[in-house]
């Protein structure tokens, strides 16, 4: 059975949202509801459900920034086999990138949710979950990738967060980062890749390797994400330093990165970046 959560400030969108989805999908359980976008990120981390419905503008946190912290929770082999999820934005205010929803990048529904939209949105849901399906049944091809980890999703996002709140829209320039016992000052776009561990971040360039204390989920947010892809939970690559992908003897994707020897892990989850044209 397909699962969902549902999330909006207002109880009687939330009401009105779950009654229209009864009628165009009668399967579909919905397992939780939040009243905001950092209850919308712990039930998702709670309940792992195949889609989220969230409004783009609720207290504590928006739809937006929900949606960009719920694209960095654990996937896959950690935690239990769970996917990911499919992000349905729920707006009144559609001057806010449905220009962009129209172009197929995220799903969305207006208010008040109209039976005829959800349908569609409905019907493409359930398109690109048989697709996956059929990949994690056996196909030989790439998954395809969840929305919110495609590139393209991250960047609508870097600039609906951008439009919702202007003032925290300036994007980092530079990184100060620690080199052995000095401060060095990195620029971004020199940057080969970031790659985390529990405590630490490395930042590596083409002569340079440093540590800082920023996790993955928040460069995500403070990086221009068109210069970088994310290919793990755990590692962002520059886009310009990708040199090639290839297999090792597990079947795992290593990306090769120009100006340094190192390959890095594709995720399971990613796997859908690479594909021949």
């Amino acid at each position: 059975m397909t699962r969902a959560l549902i999330a909006d400030d207002e109880r009687l969108m939330r009401e009105q949202l779950r009654a229209r989805l009864k009628e165009v999908w009668p399967e579909l359980e919905i397992v939780a509801e939040a009243k905001n976008g950092q209850e919308a990120v712990d039930l998702t981390a709670q309940h792992h459900p195949d889609i989220v419905f969230l409004d783009i503008r609720m207290p504590v946190m928006t739809g937006v920034d929900a949606a960009r912290q719920i694209a960095q929770l654990p996937t896959y082999e950690e935690a239990n086999g769970w996917p990911g999820c499919e992000i349905v934005f729920i707006t009144a205010y559609d001057q806010y990138a449905v220009q962009a929803f129209e172009q197929g990048v995220v799903d969305y529904v207006l208010k008040p949710a109209e039976r005829e939209r959800l349908l569609l949105t409905v019907q493409r849901i359930k398109q690109r979950m048989a697709e996956r399906s059929r990949f994690a049944d056996g196909d030989s091809q790439p998954a395809p990738l969840l929305p919110t980890h495609s590139p393209d999703m991250q960047q609508l996002l870097q600039r609906l967060a951008g439009q919702i709140n202007p003032q925290g829209s300036a994007k980092l320039q530079w990184i100060q980062a620690s080199v052995r016992q000095s401060i060095q000052m990195i620029p971004v776009e020199e940057v080969l890749f970031f790659i985390s561990d529990e405590k630490y971040t490395r930042v590596q360039t083409a002569t340079v390797e440093a540590l800082i204390r920023k996790p993955i989920k928040e460069l995500v947010e403070e990086i221009d994400m068109n210069l970088f892809w994310q290919i793990h939970r755990s590692t962002l690559v520059n886009i310009k330093a990708i040199a090639g992908v290839s297999r090792d003897e597990r079947g795992r994707q290593l990306v090769s990165v120009r100006g340094s020897n190192e390959k890095l892990e594709v995720s399971r989850s990613y796997t859908g970046l690479f594909k021949a044209m």
